[in-house]
C-alpha cells in the first residue's frame, strides 16, 4: 500500500478538550437491560475489550462527553468474542439506542452488526478500528498507517541499520494490517538497501502480551539474541516483548516502539527499557466520537476531514494524528494532556523500574 493510501482525502480536525471528569458506565461484561428513555438521546457503545488501560479511558472520555451533551451510553465489552460482540450490540439495537458505536474485535465479522443496524434504521459509527465491506456510515479513527510509519521512522532514526523484529497486533484486526502498511511503507526502501534485515513479522492473537512474550522469546531463541530492533504495535505487547528481553539481560539495550502511551509504558520510558511511544489523544478520539454520534442521532450536518475506503467504498471519517512520545517529550505531553500524573510515570522517589 502506498502512503497512507487507505485515506482518498484529509484534513485537520479541530475539537476543544475539556477538563477531567469522572463518568459511570455499565459493567463490561453484563448486558444492560434498561432502556432508552423517550425524548432522550441514546447511544449504544459496542467495545471490543475493557481489559487494558487504554479502552478504559476510552469509556471514561465517550460516556463523559456524551452525558454532558445530554446523551445516555450504554456500553457492552464484548472481551475479545466476535460472537458476544454480534449478542451484545443486537442487545443494543433491541434496547432502541439511536446511534450504535462499535469498537470491531474482527473488522469483518462485525459488518453483520452495520447491517442489523440498518435493518432497524439505526446508523453506526465505527469507531478507531475499520468495519470492512459494508456501507458503515462514519468512522472515528487515529490514521492507522501513520502510526506504523511513526514507529518504523522513529526505529530507522535511532538504529538505521539492523537487525529488526515486527510483532503486529491481531491479525482480525483491520488496524494491524494499517500499521503494518506504515511500518513497510518505511521499512522497505531500507531493506533494499540492506541497512535493515527483518528476521521476524508476526501477528499476535488478539494484540496480547502474552502473545507478544512468547513469540519474542521464539524470535530471540532463533536469532541467537542477535536484534537491533522490536518495533512493537501497541504498549502492551511492547510490554511482553520487554519481559522477554530482560531475561536474557537486553532491556533497554534493543530499541523497542510502542503506541497509546500507556501508563506502564511511560514507567518503561523513563526507566529506559521502553524508547518510544505513539501518542494518540484518547480523549480527542473518544470526544469526537461522543460529538458525531450525538449529532448523528439529532440528524445534525457532521464535518468529516477524510474519507477511508473500508473495501465497500469511501465512507466519511475524522482521523486523529498520532504523535512519537519518548523521553524528550514525554514530560510536556503529560502536562499538556493531563492523561497520567507526574507522579504515577516517574513515582515520588525518581524513575520507575519496569
Amino acid at each position: 500500500m502506498s502512503h497512507r493510501g487507505f485515506i482518498i482525502a484529509a484534513g485537520t480536525a479541530v475539537l476543544g478538550l475539556a477538563a477531567l471528569a469522572g463518568a459511570k458506565a455499565l459493567a463490561p461484561d453484563r448486558l444492560a437491560f434498561t432502556r432508552a428513555q423517550p425524548g432522550q438521546v441514546t447511544i449504544g457503545f459496542a467495545m471490543d475489550t475493557l481489559r487494558e488501560e487504554r479502552w478504559q479511558r476510552d469509556r471514561k472520555y465517550f460516556v463523559e462527553r456524551c452525558e454532558q451533551l445530554g446523551a445516555k451510553v450504554i456500553v457492552q465489552a464484548a472481551n475479545n468474542d466476535d460472537g458476544v460482540q454480534l449478542a451484545q450490540g443486537e442487545n443494543l439495537l433491541t434496547l432502541g439506542v439511536d446511534v450504535l458505536v462499535v469498537v470491531p474485535h474482527n473488522g469483518s465479522a462485525a459488518a453483520r452488526l452495520v447491517q442489523a443496524a440498518h435493518r432497524d434504521g439505526i446508523k453506526v459509527i465505527s469507531y478507531e478500528r475499520l468495519i470492512r465491506n459494508v456501507d458503515v456510515d462514519f468512522l472515528v479513527s487515529v490514521d492507522a498507517v501513520r502510526v506504523g510509519e511513526i514507529q518504523a521512522e522513529y526505529a530507522l532514526a535511532h538504529k538505521p541499520k539492523g537487525r529488526y523484529m515486527l510483532i503486529e497486533g491481531g491479525s482480525t484486526d483491520t488496524n494491524s494490517h494499517l500499521v503494518y502498511d506504515g511500518h513497510m511503507n518505511v521499512l522497505k526502501p531500507a531493506m533494499a538497501r540492506g541497512d535493515v534485515t527483518i528476521v521476524a513479522k508476526p501477528f499476535a492473537n488478539d494484540w496480547m502480551p502474552s502473545e507478544a512474550l512468547r513469540l519474542a522469546e521464539n524470535t530471540l531463541t532463533s536469532e541467537q539474541n542477535r536484534l537491533d530492533a522490536m518495533v512493537v504495535a501497541n504498549d502492551g505487547m511492547a510490554g511482553g516483548a520487554i519481559q522477554a528481553l530482560a531475561g536474557q539481560k537486553l532491556a533497554g539495550k534493543v530499541l523497542v516502539t510502542g503506541q497509546d502511551f500507556d501508563l506502564a509504558a511511560c514507567q518503561r520510558i523513563v526507566a529506559g527499557t521502553q524508547t518510544m511511544t505513539v501518542f494518540k489523544s484518547v480523549r480527542r478520539i473518544a470526544y469526537t466520537g461522543a460529538e458525531v454520534a450525538v449529532a448523528m442521532a439529532k440528524g445534525q450536518p457532521l464535518k468529516p476531514t477524510a474519507k477511508v475506503d473500508n473495501g465497500y467504498g469511501p465512507i466519511p471519517a475524522i482521523l486523529v494524528e498520532p504523535v512519537a512520545a519518548d523521553k524528550g517529550n514525554i514530560d510536556r505531553i503529560l502536562a499538556d494532556e493531563g492523561v497520567h500524573t507526574r507522579e504515577a510515570v516517574y513515582g515520588s522517589g525518581g524513575a520507575k523500574k519496569p
